[in-house]
């Protein structure tokens, strides 16, 4: 394999590759590798065990089914309930039935039947202009939909993993009526087709091309550590909004046992450890999300952000309405 490829799909030895050595967990990831390297360099300072990563940008499922009973991955690290939702949907997963994974992770943010757990947290927030949007001028997500916003929002794709989870949460919440009419309403206020990532839509903003939008807390952190982004950051405010009559909706990073596993025993090492205090503390703080395991605290940084009331329906409920919103989201052309 030559050098260029080898230093793409390594984070710490070796890349994956069959047979899996005895003392190493392979992991495929939705999650750039630079973001876990920390995070799976502590565990191997702790264990002795190697952590070997693929970043995979898209193509996850298709990549184990194809593998099969070969496949060298034992754990998969993705970025979205939908996506953990696929993965598991796909039967390319196991079950994991341990008291340590259930005593650290709330059941809201677990499978019920043991084939996913989350491990860090993220709110689905507003961001809004401080020049040009009041405090407290927007509240709600059904907010979003009234005509007072007309050409005033940027958003990404309404097909994107984290907008889908949204509008499965209206779902979830108002019934897919209501949600159709809430996805009909944004797009008749934004004032741009959807583009972009999130980081684009804070950029929109700062450059007066739209005055709020939807996007991930940790958005936040990324634009404020980096020098070019910092003026789009400090350009806006964060906004907790809820909904009618519940909470902020919340998405997560999370893991799962694969089928094949040939590194069963260390991979439960692996996620067992991931739900740790030190292991949430790191992957919180590294990537400027919430940990899981409510014994911690969110670093000072998220924390200034300030409090919210997290929407309390089930993950589990809204993985299962993702076929739901994305069919709604192109009955209305959303992107169109």
């Amino acid at each position: 394999m030559p050098s260029s490829r080898i230093s793409a799909l390594a984070l710490s030895i070796a890349t994956i590759a069959a047979p899996a050595m005895a003392n190493d967990v392979n992991v495929y990831s939705y999650r750039q590798a630079d973001l876990v390297k920390p995070l799976f360099d502590a565990f191997t300072a702790e264990t002795g065990i190697n952590v070997n990563v693929q970043f995979l940008n898209k193509g996850m499922v298709e990549k184990l089914q194809a593998e099969g009973k070969r496949s060298p991955a034992d754990v998969v690290l993705t970025v979205d309930i939908s996506r953990l939702a696929a993965v598991v949907n796909a039967d390319v997963t196991q079950p994991v039935n341990s008291d340590i994974l259930n005593a650290n992770i709330p059941a809201e943010f677990r499978d019920p039947d043991g084939k996913w757990f989350a491990i860090t947290s993220r709110a689905r927030i507003i961001y809004a202009s401080k020049d040009r949007v009041a405090d407290g001028e927007v509240t709600t997500y059904e907010d979003l939909a009234d005509p007072k916003w007309k050409d005033r929002i940027c958003i990404r794709s309404g097909t994107n993993a984290y907008n889908l989870a949204l509008t499965s949460a209206v779902i979830a919440n108002h019934g897919e009526v209501a949600a159709q009419g809430w996805l009909e309403g944004i797009k008749a206020n934004l004032a741009r087709k959807p583009q972009g990532n999130d980081r684009a839509q804070v950029k929109a903003i700062f450059a007066g091309e739209c005055d709020i939008s939807i996007g991930n807390t940790y958005y936040m952190a990324q634009m404020l550590a980096d020098p070019e982004q910092q003026p789009w950051a400090n350009a806006v405010r964060i906004v907790f909004p809820t909904f009618e009559g519940g909470g902020t909706h919340m998405n997560v990073s999370g893991i799962a046992m694969t089928k094949a596993a040939p590194n069963r025993e260390n991979a439960l090492k692996l996620m067992e450890w991931l739900s740790g205090d030190q292991a949430q503390q790191i992957y919180a703080e590294a990537n400027g999300e919430y940990p899981i395991n409510p014994n911690l605290t969110a670093s000072d940084l998220v924390a200034s952000w300030g409090t919210f009331n997290p929407d309390d329906t089930p993950l589990a409920d809204i993985a299962k309405l993702r076929d739901a919103s994305l069919k709604l989201t192109q009955i209305v052309d959303f992107d169109g």
